[in-house]
């Protein structure tokens, strides 16, 4: 009894104070605001799996199926039969109902009774044509054209053509000794000058000059004996042409 006694004691031990009460409520307000926040500013803190589970959308549904194919129609092709098999005549499967009769124009009459005015004698339908039985003669063929025209085209010819000195010198038809010069005598000169002509289509010296000499005193006589020499005119094709040849004039004292 002295326990329960000093529990229900009047006035011993009680508070009046209200604003403790009030204060109590608003640390609890706060509490539950912080623990609400702090999820929503620090997102790394919340377990991934489960935010992904909430932001990703959920999978669309399956395409239906696709229709199924049209059905195919079938064509039914009659095939008429056939009464020939390349050249076999094949028997029909049934017997026709109508037979169709085949009927043939009649034939012009035949022009084989001879000819008009035939010879007396002659055979009962002959043509005339010696007897032949109503075969005449083919007409000869006609003869074959004439052979094609040969031209015969002669190569054009340009500039004085090449002759060796052996060749033209057995063309020399005149051909003066040319003269000794004196001083070239006198000093025992002698010796050779080679001189290169161009010989025109009549044969005659046309174009001279030298080409070397032993002695400078030598070649004045070799040029003026030369240019009154005469050729046989050079042919090519049967044309006379313009021919470049060398010749050797040979001084030698006696």
């Amino acid at each position: 009894m002295a326990m329960f006694d000093q529990t229900f004691v009047d006035g011993v031990g009680k508070t009046n104070k209200s604003w403790t009460v009030t204060l109590s409520f608003a640390v609890e307000f706060i509490a539950i605001g912080v623990m609400i926040l702090i999820p929503l500013i620090w997102t790394e803190a919340l377990p991934k799996a489960s935010l992904v589970n909430f932001l990703t959308a959920p999978a669309p549904p399956p395409p239906p199926p696709p229709p199924p194919p049209p059905a195919q129609v079938i064509k039914v092709v009659h095939v008429a039969p056939r009464q020939f098999n390349g050249q076999t005549l094949q028997a029909p499967r049934e017997i026709p109902k109508q037979v169709a009769m085949i009927t043939e124009d009649a034939l012009p009459p035949s022009n084989v009774g001879g000819v008009v005015g035939g010879v007396e004698g002659g055979i009962p339908g002959g043509t005339g044509l010696g007897g032949l039985g109503g075969a005449g003669f083919a007409p000869p063929p006609p003869p074959p054209p004439p052979p094609p025209k040969v031209v015969d085209v002669k190569p054009k010819v340009e500039g004085p053509q090449r002759v060796s000195s052996g060749v033209q010198s057995a063309k020399l038809i005149k051909h003066p000794t040319p003269l000794y010069p004196p001083i070239a005598k006198s000093a025992r000169i002698q010796g050779t000058v080679v001189l290169q002509a161009i010989i025109g289509k009549d044969g005659t010296v046309q174009n001279l000059k030298m080409i070397s000499s032993s002695s400078p005193l030598l070649v004045q006589s070799a040029m003026d004996a030369v240019k009154q020499w005469v050729y046989q005119p050079t042919l090519l094709n049967n044309e006379p042409v313009d021919v470049i040849t060398e010749i050797t004039v040979n001084f030698t004292l006696q």
